[in-house]
């Protein structure tokens, strides 16, 4: 029940925020991180979106990008990372939901699976998924450039950093 009343309030919390976001047009920056093992990625869902996406979320004033997604991998799924073995897979702003949206996807290649917590609150469930899987989704839109970029890395057998210019 607990859990039901905390989604709740993700859900109402959003929306406000979405209101908030076409009103004055802030700027935002987020990390997230695409855990890719034996070839499948992990994706999120959370609680108040539609979409699927990665464990992440914003950058806070006192931190940079990698530093988000180290933090915010353990808050989403409680697995504990160093900040060096996350490589840029994009860095990429674009205009999401009333706002600028500047977005560091970071991946983190880990040879097994490792036991991933959800919250139930905030995020609702995890799963690894083969990329073709994946894109039939409804995803966050850069992250699906993210999956597309890697599968075609690993057809070429080289994975680029798919920063933008």
């Amino acid at each position: 029940m607990i859990d039901a009343i905390y989604r709740m309030v993700y859900r109402v919390a959003y929306q406000g925020a979405r209101v908030y976001w076409l009103l004055f047009k802030p700027d935002n920056h987020g990390a997230l991180v695409a855990m890719w093992c034996h070839g499948k990625v992990l994706l999120v869902k959370n609680s108040y979106v539609s979409y699927y996406s990665l464990p992440g979320g914003n950058v806070r004033a006192s931190e940079n990008a990698r530093e988000a997604a180290v933090r915010e991998l353990k808050e989403e799924i409680g697995l504990s990372v160093e900040a060096s073995q996350l490589t840029v897979a994009l860095d990429h702003t674009h205009q999401w939901q009333g706002r600028s949206d500047h977005v560091v996807i970071f991946e983190l290649d880990l040879k097994d699976e490792p036991k991933v917590q959800v919250d139930n609150r905030e995020v609702v469930s995890a799963e690894w998924l083969r990329p073709e899987q994946a894109l039939e989704l409804s995803l966050f839109p850069p992250l699906k450039r993210v999956i597309e970029d890697h599968v075609r890395g690993a057809a070429s057998g080289a994975i680029g950093n798919g920063q933008d210019n």
